[in-house]
């Protein structure tokens, strides 16, 4: 039986990590800041409101922090997205300091949720981001979105090229926040990492 919506809730956001309370466990989500890891959120509650969603890149500007109701301090941590948002040299500073402190500190954090425009497929800044995250030693759950974006005669080469890239040859979640492609699986994973056996990474 597919896993129901996540029951998530907000409960803060925080610009340091001391400002956190203490958790039992989070999952991070890190990706470009177009990459759509808001209105992934909302699907994976099943409501639109949950996490705020915007056309211009860079909304996320906070560690913003979503309880699982079900099981507290079980947290899905949002971070801000990395690449285009149109934001000042010192607003970008910040937000790496913040970023850095955060996946380089905070002793609850068991993986990061990785998101890959599926769209483009990696681009330079996420594999220099997935260099990072390996020389941190944090699991990564990799995510490509926008599956109903690739046309269905290509879906294969790109799902082909993703790993290529990668560098994995199995473990992509393809997902579809808006036609609900691959969002069961993915609860279920999810699931797993934060109150079951552990982070289910790629090969």
């Amino acid at each position: 039986m597919a896993p129901p919506p996540l029951q998530l809730r907000f409960l803060q956001s925080a610009a340091k990590i001391d400002q956190l309370p203490a958790s039992r466990a989070e999952v991070a989500l890190v990706g470009r800041s177009n990459v759509g890891k808001s209105s992934l959120l909302n699907s994976l509650a099943n409501r639109k409101g949950l996490a705020r969603t915007s056309k211009a890149p860079g909304a996320t500007k906070l560690l913003n922090i979503f309880e699982l109701d079900t099981h507290p301090g079980s947290w899905l941590v949002d971070l801000p997205g990395y690449g285009y948002a149109k934001v000042s040299a010192n607003e970008r500073q910040r937000w790496r300091h913040m970023i850095e402190q955060y996946l380089t500190e905070r002793e609850a954090l068991v993986a990061v949720l990785m998101l890959i425009d599926g769209e483009i497929g990696p681009t330079r800044l996420d594999i220099e981001t997935q260099a990072w995250l390996h020389h941190l030693g944090v699991p990564i759950l990799y995510v490509a979105t926008k599956h109903d974006k690739v046309k269905a005669s290509k879906r294969q080469s790109r799902k082909t090229d993703v790993l290529a890239k990668l560098g994995v040859s199995s473990g992509v979640s393809w997902v579809s926040a808006h036609k609900g492609v691959g969002l069961p699986e993915l609860r279920a994973r999810i699931l797993d990492t934060l109150v079951g056996d552990g982070p289910r990474v790629s090969d």
